[in-house]
């Protein structure tokens, strides 16, 4: 059997996902969801930092284990 998807993976798809998400709105909807894709990165850049995630805590409490364990 497959392992389950882990958080560190969880959070790597979503955040690329959302970056692309956000040039697209930038592109196709408004210019100013530019700001949308500032916003990610910054979040990014924060948690290196910090090691807060929030999207961590919310793949956590979906039930997602962390390949560390």
């Amino acid at each position: 059997m497959k392992n389950p998807i882990s958080v560190e993976t969880a959070i790597i798809r979503f955040a690329g996902f959302m970056v692309l998400l956000s040039v697209a709105l930038t592109v196709w909807v408004h210019p100013n969801f530019i700001w949308f894709t500032v916003f990610i990165g910054t979040n990014l850049f924060q948690s290196s930092f910090t090691g807060f995630c929030p999207a961590a805590s919310v793949f956590k409490k979906l039930g997602l284990k962390s390949s560390a364990q």
